[in-house]
């Protein structure tokens, strides 16, 4: 997935009142493809992801981390967990 992919990927719950529904799966796959591309680090604290994110959108990004028990504040590599590599 790309970042273009993620302003287009929630699925509209309703489109008339416009209700973005973003998955915790989504926003680690997202934050994964970012730290793969060197845009963002392990290390950052998760809020930097609102930079890659439209910000009438947020808000919704923010409830689900917040639902699965994240803080802006953790670090993005606890959102995407570890990584395990084949060939090492």
């Amino acid at each position: 997935m790309t970042v273009q992919t993620l302003t287009s990927a929630p699925s509209v719950l309703s489109s008339a009142s416009s209700v973005f529904h973003y998955s915790i799966e989504l926003l680690q796959d997202e934050a994964r493809e970012l730290v793969d591309r060197g845009v963002v680090s392990r290390q950052q604290p998760i809020y930097v992801l609102c930079q890659h994110i439209p910000a009438r959108e947020w808000i919704y990004v923010e409830c689900e981390l917040e639902k699965c028990e994240y803080l802006l504040r953790d670090r993005i590599g606890d959102l995407i967990g570890s990584e395990t590599w084949e060939n090492d």
